[in-house]
């Protein structure tokens, strides 16, 4: 049978999501746990791989199996298994054709970007920050160009293996709450360190180092060697992946567990 998974994970224990030889990454705990509640080798597929850093409040993965459990032994054995940084939230059976990648249409992630002339303490990790205000105003009139089907290599990772640049952005809202700044994207799919570094651009923008002239340039050029450093990992969550209501999946993270923003 194949099952599906919805986990979540805190990036900061891990090196990022892809099995790696030394096995600190979320894959291999999540591997090691569910193989030891089927009683054979697992391996799991995900949605998208994310970086070192980077936090997942609605990760899908799939995997196969000969073994039959219940579904809450998928959830609450396989969280008996894992360390405190890792949470299954929901398990489902589904269908041969279901692919956690390849059946998703859609990725969506938020970033929390904390401004304050101070670092962040009990927030350390979980969210980016700026020492200063930002004209969020100016970095929501910025943002509209980025919307639609682009090119978007200016924001796409040297090393990114994504055999397309081309890539459609349906969302892209900018939100603030004393302080604490909301980046939430969704797109058919992403570039590797497309996020970090639209927020990167963005965050120029708000403190008046880029208009929204230049944002449209920087796009236009594809290059990526124009434009702004990539931002911090910390603050960045996948948040959703979309599939086709016959699934019958769960597509968003559930509020309550992202308790960053009320």
């Amino acid at each position: 049978m194949r099952i599906a998974l919805g986990i979540e994970y805190d990036g900061r224990a891990f090196s990022g999501w892809q099995t790696q030889p030394h096995g600190n990454t979320v894959q291999d705990r999540l591997n090691q746990a569910i193989s030891q509640i089927a009683g054979q080798k697992i391996t799991t597929l995900a949605a998208g791989r994310t970086d070192a850093g980077v936090h997942a409040a609605m990760q899908v993965v799939h995997f196969d199996t000969t073994t039959e459990r219940q579904l809450n032994a998928w959830v609450r054995g396989v969280n008996a298994l894992l360390p405190p940084e890792v949470a299954v939230v929901w398990a489902r059976e589904v269908s041969d054709d279901f692919h956690a990648r390849f059946s998703a249409f859609s990725r969506s992630y938020s970033y929390f970007l904390l401004t304050h002339p101070v670092r962040p303490c009990l927030l350390a990790g979980k969210v980016g920050w700026y020492h200063q205000q930002l004209d969020v105003d100016a970095m929501r009139r910025a943002a509209r160009c980025l919307l639609g089907q682009h090119d978007f290599s200016s924001f796409r990772a040297a090393e990114c293996q994504a055999k397309s640049p081309l890539k459609h952005l349906q969302q892209l809202d900018i939100s603030e709450q004393g302080g604490l700044i909301r980046f939430d994207l969704m797109a058919d799919a992403f570039l590797h360190h497309m996020v970090r570094n639209i927020v990167g651009a963005l965050l120029y923008v708000g403190k008046g180092s880029l208009d929204e002239a230049d944002l449209q340039a920087l796009l236009a050029a594809r290059d990526r060697t124009r434009a702004p450093p990539t931002f911090m990992p910390d603050g960045l969550y996948l948040t959703g992946v979309g599939y086709p209501a016959q699934f019958a999946l769960p597509t968003q993270a559930e509020p309550a567990r992202l308790a960053l923003w009320r």
